[in-house]
């Protein structure tokens, strides 16, 4: 993802679901106007989930997501199915594929049941609908739904283009209220933002909670300030005037709010993005579970994205190493990134999720929501971090609501 791009957690993801060579593919390809996905007569070529971030009119921004069929078989085509159900949990709009000279199959309804049940807008696409009668597939569909109904054919291109115009309608209004830190700054504001330069930061390029923030300061007609946390105490000092807020990388916290006087406002790009993912009170008081932590217990730290692991990882080295000399304890650690979160949470005394900046809104809240259901504290890496440093009250000082 480039600096001219928007970040796929900001985009729509349109979930595509149905069974073997309903045209599932075919309906992408159609939609989009490219070959995006191969198209084949061969029952089960989409074998794993795949993700295509592109545009996609009158939407936008979106991710278009290619799932496995729901009726593959054996061991391997379990798992593979499994996976497709998963990615409802990020989808924001779904769009169910039937077969139209078959008709809704036992497979289709039981999609289309998951996804009414977690509240997703749908669209469902009865394909090659040019081989069967109206007849025939209104005896068999019984969707209650009929709205959200279209029938098509990618073989003709027959209402290709209201099927784009219906899952546009789907689309979730926008939140204009959701902003990083915009809504708490005013025109002129000077606003430092402290990033570590080491071993583990991407060549050529900030982190995308760095590039969001310096983003939506811009936008607040403010000033962004870049410094490495070495040249804070020297920015500060040299500025004409004080500067409204300093947000930091959660890694130096301490060392950042030791140089930040008292009357200036500070807190993290962690804690900035559990706000904007709707999770931050959530998250502070989860912090709190860290004090109850006993011996044996087990923390699991999971991330969003995937990276190449560091000696000096913040997640399966730092944030361990921190809370062992916090807590005085011998813990246990358990690690996940990327797609995986475990459905079974009850062996776990706390999560520590990271920020989720490669997390779409709907996925963060479904892991809130698992935490929430299985009465398992969770916080994220820079308010654990605020809190071991004894630093958390300081750091949400800028949301009084709290």
């Amino acid at each position: 993802m480039s600096l001219n791009t928007t970040p796929s957690a900001d985009r729509i993801h349109i979930g595509i679901f149905g069974k073997r060579n309903a045209g599932k593919s075919s309906i992408i390809n159609a939609i989009t106007g490219q070959n995006l996905a191969i198209v084949s007569d061969i029952k089960g070529t989409t074998t794993d989930p795949v993700l295509k971030a592109m545009e996609l009119l009158p939407l936008g921004p979106v991710v278009i997501i290619d799932t496995p069929g729901l009726d593959d078989s054996g061991e391997l085509g379990e798992l593979r199915i499994k996976k497709a159900y998963q990615i409802l949990n990020k989808t924001d709009i779904a769009v169910l594929v039937v077969d139209g000279s078959v008709g809704m199959t036992q497979e289709d309804h039981r999609i289309l049941e998951r996804i009414r049940a977690k509240e997703i807008p749908y669209v469902i696409a009865i394909n090659k609908s040019d081989l069967a009668s109206k007849d025939a597939i209104s005896t068999d569909l019984h969707t209650g739904a009929e709205d959200n109904v279209i029938r098509v054919s990618t073989t003709t291109g027959t209402n290709i283009y209201e099927l784009k115009e219906l899952i546009a309608k789907q689309a979730p209004k926008e939140d204009t209220g959701r902003r990083i830190v915009a809504d708490l700054l005013k025109p002129s504001d000077f606003v430092i933002l402290v990033v570590p330069i080491d071993s583990a930061a991407p060549k050529g390029r900030l982190i995308l909670p760095q590039q969001q923030t310096i983003r939506d300061v811009l936008e607040a007609n403010a000033t962004a300030i870049v410094v490495k946390e070495t040249e804070l105490k020297d920015t500060l000092a040299s500025l004409g005037k004080k500067p409204k807020m300093v947000i930091t990388d959660s890694q130096a916290f301490e060392q950042v709010s030791a140089n930040t006087p008292a009357d200036i406002l500070l807190t993290s790009f962690s804690i900035l993005f559990a706000r904007y993912k709707g999770n931050l009170k959530m998250a502070v008081a989860g912090a709190r579970a860290l004090d109850t932590l006993e011996n044996g217990d087990t923390i699991l730290i999971s991330e969003g994205c995937t990276h190449h692991r560091q000696c000096e990882d913040i997640g399966t080295v730092k944030l361990p190493n921190w809370l062992r000399k916090y807590t005085g304890k011998e813990l246990n650690f358990a690690f996940t990134s990327g797609t995986e979160f475990p459905l079974d949470l009850s062996k776990y005394k706390v999560i520590i999720h990271c920020g989720g900046c490669t997390l779409n809104e709907r996925e963060m809240k479904y892991r809130l929501k698992c935490a929430e259901d299985a009465g398992i504290p969770m916080t994220n890496y820079g308010i654990a971090i605020a809190h071991m440093h004894g630093i958390l009250a300081r750091s949400i000082e800028p949301f009084p609501t709290l």
